[in-house]
């Protein structure tokens, strides 16, 4: 039989239920929407599972209510927590990977016409903007919070990828306004 496989899910759901303490599934989704979820994104469908899985291979007990929703509620135990400490411990060697559509379309610019890229980078100073004010509005409201004040350093990291991907935009956008970028002609396409 083979060894039983902890993913990036599995640490986090470990991870949220060690801190939060005892969890429904739900209660992981909305935790996970409004903490991790800004720099790691998870299938809901996965986060329902997962616990159950967890719970299988002995690192998660549950206790399922007896009346009402019959919800179930998940808690760590000593197995889990040895897992997620061992997994804490373990240096990263994977190298930062950003996966960013926009900029999967900006590297196929010579294809595009010039007010596509323009729009792009437009496109992509305003959702930037928009995080930064959403990550400034939490940096306000939660930073003074002693019990979350740890957390909030990944807030950190956040805002500062936003602000470098807004600059970035923002450079882009002058070099089109420039004529910086050459744009081909399009080729016939062949039947």
């Amino acid at each position: 039989m083979s060894a039983f496989r902890l993913s990036t899910t599995s640490y986090v759901v470990l991870g949220m239920i060690a801190m939060r303490g005892p969890s429904t599934p739900y209660d992981l989704k909305r935790a996970i929407g409004r903490s991790v979820g800004y720099f790691w994104n998870f299938p809901h469908a996965q986060l329902y599972a997962e616990p159950k899985r967890l719970q299988g291979a002995g690192f998660l007990d549950v206790h399922e209510e007896d009346t009402g929703r019959r919800r179930k509620i998940y808690t760590i135990t000593e197995a889990g927590d040895a897992a997620l400490r061992a997994w804490l411990a373990e240096p990263v060697k994977e190298h930062f990977e950003l996966r960013d559509i926009a900029e999967i379309k900006l590297f196929f610019n010579e294809l595009a016409e010039p007010d596509d890229v323009a729009r792009l980078a437009r496109d992509q100073i305003e959702q930037h903007e928009r995080r930064i004010a959403e990550y400034e509005e939490m940096r306000r409201r939660y930073g003074g919070i002693e019990e979350v004040s740890s957390r909030m350093v990944t807030l950190e990291l956040g805002l500062g990828m936003e602000y470098a991907a807004r600059e970035f935009w923002r450079g882009v956008q002058e070099r089109v306004e420039r004529g910086e970028f050459s744009f081909m002609k399009r080729r016939p396409t062949t039947r």
